[in-house]
């Protein structure tokens, strides 16, 4: 087993699970609260399950569940009946069960008896850790060669296990008046009448002997952990929202829960925040991912733009390593803590995607128009300068001027964009193509990098930086529309194969090329008209794949799904250009399909259309929370809004165009420099409290493809 393997699809979800996460530590359960073994289930510990098997019986039988529900990301709660000692199940005995993840579990259990008669009980709580990776789990090779070892002390039991370079993994599980045994924890209990029992379950996991600095204890209450401390201080740094549409303001306050619960911390930088890609099987800094979505959730909080770039920059390669894919200047795609991950990479970072190195200049670029720290801005500014050498030197595999992939391994991603399944890139006949493959979007990437480079270059005063990223981006403008656009067809290749044919599949990476403004504009018109067609547009969301290609299939991961981030950044390309209407029906209609999903855009669903069914149906695979799909409706407000700060040429604009079905939006303490603004919008009004010093609200939308093209391409100068 390979830590990095090529296909990026995960076993099929638990129905019903309930998922509570903290930082990279996460569990899943079924709604009882019950963990039981095989599958995904199990509670997560550093990319290790350290609880494989959790159930709970009371007087030899299941609880009857009642209920589970997340109180917090962190926190669920689940409650069920009990069986008495006599055998019956309508008793009185009712299980209220608590539960924290973090630094490993604590399982708070209280049973009420509502008996004016006291009620003896035994209760046994069935535990395992398999201690196994996180990658051996999601692709179904579980099954250790010699499984964990089991002791036995007062009230505690262990499971450790070795791996082949004397690494060590283990868990405990203590609980008060327990009798452990080899296959759990077991109480003897006299419940008083109408009175109550308690006990705390900690499993604390250990590495080479050592548990996690402020593990879980009985005597601490677990509100007081340093998890719950950083999710109270997020929930009052974040905006505070109101709008007129409750399914709205409903899905955008979750989407903050959801971002804040995705936040992974660098122990080494303790204010350093980045962003993890999505529970259950993506606890992880990824390039991608954690670039685009804290791109998409700058409205936010651009910390965690920040934090992304600064670990990513930390982890940025140095030298050729064919296992790992790691290069000089190279964003890496995956950075795991795993033990299968170090024994097959000799490291924790692999490098294998073509889109991460490009996103981080743009990003960078974008923080500094966002008013960010500019010492922190300028600290990461020669970690762009590596990046668009290694887009220069590696990514241009041929000297085309095109970025390209092609893995130099047998266990590293096939594809390495972010379509990155076997079959994610395929010609309209459904034929697949053949690496080195170059993406239509990651050459809008490298565009948008380039002219993020030479805008910064002209902040700093750099006029040969500048000119020289300026020439680059104009000239990968043009190669791009001569080489993948197809004139029979109406709309751009998805890429370039291995002979430099265009791959003619209609597919929705074409909106990225809208957002990242590298289409000229002669074509736009084309561009929308193809992604608001029927074949594309779900009524939910655009398909990846529309659905009169070969390839088609509404239930397939990369070939015809809706993935809310990709129709969101498609509605920010639409409205780049012009096109207001497009991408007002795009936002409603993945804020329409929130509302069948409560309130949680999930990673992705099915491709189905309206016409087809009433409610989008869900993708069985799917990570939820995700932290692309969590900055979805955060990212389609920004649109609606029209708000784009740029403090480089000291303007705000704000033009909000409001569909009326959603009414009045108002944000309160958005960060926004070092300044918290609120934000007031109803139809095509706005207005802005709170203003930083010296910055100009403009009330016009920022058309940023003219922009780019005057002032940075063409030195014009900027419009009044």
């Amino acid at each position: 087993m390979t830590a990095w393997n090529e296909d990026p699809v995960a076993q099929a979800s638990v129905p019903g699970a309930v998922t509570v996460v903290e930082g990279t530590s996460f569990c899943i359960s079924g709604p009882s609260g019950d963990i039981q073994g095989g599958g995904a289930q199990g509670a997560y510990y550093q990319d290790t399950r350290v609880v494989s098997r959790w159930v709970l019986t009371v007087n030899g039988a299941p609880r009857e569940p009642l209920t589970g529900r997340n109180q917090a990301a962190y926190h669920a709660e689940f409650i069920g009946r009990g069986r008495s000692a006599d055998g019956k199940f309508d008793t009185p005995l009712v299980v209220q069960h608590e539960r924290h993840v973090g630094p490993g579990l604590r399982d708070d259990i209280v049973i009420r008896n509502y008996s004016a008669q006291p009620a003896t009980c035994r209760i046994d709580l069935a535990l395992d850790a398999d201690l196994e990776d996180l990658f051996d789990i999601k692709g179904g090779n579980t099954g250790k060669a010699e499984p964990p070892r089991r002791s036995i002390g007062h009230e505690v039991l262990s499971f450790t296990s070795e791996d082949a370079d004397g690494q060590r993994r283990g868990v405990t599980f203590q609980a008060a008046g327990s009798t452990p045994t080899d296959e759990g924890l077991t109480f003897h209990v006299s419940i008083p009448a109408r009175g109550t029992w308690t006990t705390s379950v900690i499993a604390t996991p250990l590495t080479n002997g050592e548990s996690p600095d402020e593990p879980f204890s009985a005597t601490a209450p677990p509100d007081g952990s340093v998890g719950v401390r950083r999710h109270r201080a997020w929930e009052e740094h974040v905006p505070r929202i109101s709008v007129t549409d409750a399914n709205v303001q409903q899905t955008l306050v979750h989407s903050q829960q959801d971002l804040g619960s995705l936040r992974i911390f660098d122990p080494h930088h303790p204010g350093r925040v980045a962003v993890a890609a999505g529970a259950p099987w993506f606890m992880a800094l990824f390039g991608r991912d954690s670039l685009l979505a804290s791109y998409m959730s700058l409205m936010v909080d651009p910390g965690l733009a920040a934090g992304t770039l600064q670990t990513l920059a930390d982890l940025q390669g140095s030298k050729v390593d064919t296992d790992s894919e790691e290069e000089p200047g190279r964003i890496p795609h995956e950075v795991r803590l795993g033990t299968t991950a170090g024994q097959s990479l000799g490291g924790t970072a692999y490098y294998g995607t073509a889109d991460a190195t490009p996103l981080f200049v743009v990003l960078l670029g974008e923080l500094s128009r966002w008013g960010v720290d500019p010492e922190l801005v300028n600290s990461l500014v020669p970690h762009a300068d590596r990046a668009i050498q290694w887009m220069e030197k590696y990514g241009d595999r041929d000297g085309d001027g095109f970025i390209e992939y092609q893995r130099p391994n047998e266990h590293g991603l096939v594809n390495q964009g972010w379509k990155d399944s076997p079959d994610g890139i395929n010609f309209a006949d459904g034929r697949m193509a053949e690496a080195p493959i170059a993406l239509a979007e990651v050459q809008a990437y490298a565009y948008a990098a380039y002219v993020a480079r030479s805008l910064l270059a002209r902040e700093a005063g750099d006029a040969a930086v500048e000119r020289r990223c300026a020439e680059r981006a104009a000239a990968l403008k043009q190669a791009f529309n001569e080489k993948f656009w197809l004139p029979e067809k109406g709309y751009f290749a998805l890429a370039l194969d291995k002979n430099k044919q265009p791959v003619d599949s209609c597919t929705s990476n074409m909106g990225h090329c809208l957002w990242a403004g590298i289409v000229d504009e002669d074509k736009a018109s084309l561009v929308a008209e193809r992604l608001m067609s029927a074949e594309m547009f779900t009524g939910w969301g655009i398909r990846t794949l529309a659905s009169d290609m070969g390839a088609y299939n509404p239930v397939s991961y990369h070939n015809g799904s809706v993935w809310p981030h990709d129709t969101a950044l498609a509605a920010t390309g639409l409205m780049r250009y012009g096109f207001v209407k497009e991408a007002g029906r795009l936002a409603l209609g993945l804020f329409d399909a929130a509302k069948h999903f409560g309130g949680q855009l999930p990673e992705l669903f099915c491709g189905f259309g309206r016409d087809d069914f009433s409610e989008p149906v869900p993708y069985p695979t799917a990570c939820s929370p995700q932290a692309w799909a969590a900055a979805t409706p955060i990212q389609l407000a920004r649109v609606l809004l029209r708000l784009d700060p740029d403090f480089t040429r000291n303007v705000l604009h704000l033009a909000p165009i409001l569909p009326e079905e959603i009414g009045e939006f108002q944000a309160d303490n958005v960060l926004l420099g070092s300044s918290r603004i609120s934000v007031q919008a109803s139809g095509v009004n706005g207005t802005v409290a709170g203003l930083p010093n010296g910055l100009v609200l403009r009330t016009e939308p920022w058309l940023e493809f003219v922009l780019h093209d005057e002032v940075v391409l063409h030195g014009i100068s900027e419009p009044e």
